[in-house]
């Protein structure tokens, strides 16, 4: 193999490693927009069929259940009286056809007593996620409120795993 060769092959890795980053980082982003707008489709559009989403306050097995959630009352009530859906920036660990996205996430809520807006609920993050087809989908979101226990700290310390 050329010098030049190597050179080529190192960048072309070097390359993809960013489209898959930026990819990746484009399945996250789309998440709060997507499901603030009540998008169900939209929102079911990022997970792999098979995915889970374990939140502490539940697990929902399937993009189906993940989907249906978005359609849910409690969520439409949420998205009419007012919200947001954001992530801070994404720490991204790539593996071959796998990756793993660890950040906090912030759920802010319209406070209309007092036309203002609060954070209702502030979480840790761990996304996995798996080229499917071409696609980065979400495989699995483990999401623990940041209440002060473990398992929260416990999500955020595996980021540079």
């Amino acid at each position: 193999m050329t010098d030049i060769q190597e050179k080529l092959d190192a960048l072309l890795d070097r390359v993809r490693v960013l489209e898959d980053r930026a990819a990746i980082g484009d399945v996250l982003s789309a998440y709060g927009p997507a499901v603030d707008a009540g998008d169900a489709e939209a929102v079911g559009r990022l997970w792999a069929p098979d995915a889970v989403y374990d939140l502490d306050i539940g697990v929902m097995n399937g993009r189906a259940a993940i989907t249906e959630m978005v359609r849910t009352s409690p969520h439409q009530d949420y998205i009419h009286g007012g919200c947001g859906h954001l992530l801070d920036p994404i720490n991204i660990r790539l593996d071959g056809d796998t990756a793993v996205a660890t950040c906090h996430s912030l759920l802010v809520r319209r406070n209309t007593d007092e036309d203002s807006f609060r954070v209702w609920r502030a979480s840790a993050n761990r996304f996995e996620l798996a080229r499917i087809d071409g696609e980065w989908k979400i495989t699995r979101r483990t999401a623990r409120l940041l209440d002060g226990s473990a398992d929260a700290r416990e999500l955020l310390g595996r980021a540079s795993d």
